[in-house]
């Protein structure tokens, strides 16, 4: 549930969890804000080192293909599946370098320190122009 949060200054808000209100004493101005009941916002943490394995845990990648072929990105997408890897998220947007030119974004569910995971993304790694590991994280409950 998203929540509209203030801290006491008119300057800072925040959308946050009700949750997030009660760990820092913010005060919640407006509940529901969503546009669409099954709306869903990620917040992230950027910091230097990656969170230990929880069980429950995501990685995101960004992949760019080395050139457009037919079953380029199968090729990459079948590392997943021969590995029985879920895959959460896949998104696409144009590197805008050429016509046909895609990164994907891609949302694997395990951590980087597991073996398969690792394995997999080394396998990926020969296979695409540039592959960047964006970090290993928990996964919303």
């Amino acid at each position: 549930m998203q929540q509209k949060l203030a801290t006491g200054s008119k300057e800072i808000a925040a959308i946050a969890s009700a949750e997030t209100a009660k760990m820092y004493g913010l005060k919640i101005l407006d509940e529901n804000i969503q546009d669409v009941p099954e709306n869903f916002t990620r917040f992230i943490i950027v910091g230097k080192t990656t969170p230990a394995p929880t069980g429950n845990d995501k990685t995101s990648i960004i992949v760019c293909l080395e050139k457009n072929k037919p079953g380029a990105l199968y090729e990459i997408l079948g590392e997943f599946a021969s590995k029985n890897i879920d895959l959460t998220k896949i998104e696409s947007r144009p590197t805008k370098k050429a016509l046909g030119d895609y990164v994907f974004y891609i949302d694997i569910k395990g951590h980087i320190e597991d073996k398969t995971i690792r394995d997999t993304i080394s396998r990926i790694k020969g296979k695409v122009g540039m592959l960047k590991i964006l970090g290993s994280y928990p996964a919303a409950k």
